[in-house]
């Protein structure tokens, strides 16, 4: 059974130790972390977390108030169902042997990739918009080979006047 995915934006004081705190009330409710992306805000003092998680919306909440609970936790939105611009960065290596050089140039092409990285056997592509585009393009690019792969987890940001 798929359990429905979120995105949830928790802004912490930037201080150590915050990161494993936040990911004990996850575990503690036996909640997966599918991805996480800490980044600084404007104010140094602060950093938001970007986790995206699959599973059930009431034991979602009852993680929500448990975050709250922690002394270095301003702020925790579930976006999902929200207003939201989502973007996700990917890298890409590509197996790249001469004869296959133009179909993964205009695959990249298509969805506004550039390629950052062009040797004689692989290439490195960069991708960037939602999940879904990524997810697309790893399915054209498998029958060529991927080598490696890097994702960055999304980010999020709320539409209008609203604080993220």
């Amino acid at each position: 059974m798929n359990m429905p995915s979120h995105t949830i934006s928790v802004l912490v004081r930037n201080k150590p130790g915050v990161l494993v705190r936040v990911a004990l009330v996850f575990a503690r409710r036996g909640y997966n972390i599918d991805s996480l992306v800490v980044s600084h805000v404007l104010d140094s003092e602060f950093s938001r977390m970007t986790i995206t998680c699959s599973g059930d919306p009431a034991t979602l909440d009852q993680i929500i108030k448990q975050l709250f609970k922690l002394i270095d936790v301003v702020r925790a939105i579930d976006h999902t169902g929200e207003s939201v611009i989502e973007k996700e960065m990917a890298l890409i290596k590509v197996k790249c042997p001469p004869e296959n050089r133009t179909g993964l140039l205009q695959i990249a092409e298509h969805f506004k990739g550039t390629t950052v990285d062009f040797g004689h056997e692989s290439l490195i592509l960069q991708m960037a918009g939602g999940s879904d585009k990524i997810d697309h393009v790893l399915g054209l690019l498998q029958p060529f080979g991927i080598v490696d792969l890097v994702r960055t987890g999304k980010i999020l940001m709320a539409r209008g006047a609203d604080k993220t």
